[in-house]
């Protein structure tokens, strides 16, 4: 098995780094979660997180006057590979929000840490 850096993890998916030959390949990340990979670079990941804030505030909006009151089966989020819509619940919504938004955090922390660090 390949070695990897974890950058952020929940109870629905992980994120990591994948490492080559002992040096962390940072500039995709392998996000993980419902038996589906993503492997994205930060641009890609920024596009996933505006995506799923859209369908929330979508979700949210459309969830207040309905009787199910986000406990609906289904529906599609956009991913940022064009072909790919994933058939998500209120609940996976939120869990996969939560691990891209942890992920984007995690990596600017570091980015931000290391050139400090620097100086």
């Amino acid at each position: 098995m390949k070695e990897i850096e974890q950058i952020y993890f929940n109870d629905f998916g992980v994120a990591f780094h994948w490492k080559k030959e002992k040096k962390v390949l940072k500039n995709k990340v392998q996000l993980v979660f419902k038996e589906t990979g993503f492997y994205l670079s930060k641009e890609e990941l920024n596009f996933f997180a505006d995506t799923i804030d859209a369908t929330c505030y979508e979700v949210n909006a459309n969830c207040d006057a309905c009787e199910f009151k986000r406990k609906c089966h289904k529906f599609l989020l956009k991913t940022p590979v064009q072909q790919i819509d994933l058939a998500v619940s209120v609940n996976e919504l939120l869990q996969i929000k939560d691990l891209v938004e942890g992920t984007i955090f995690q990596i600017q922390l570091k980015d931000y840490l290391d050139e400090i660090c620097q100086n």
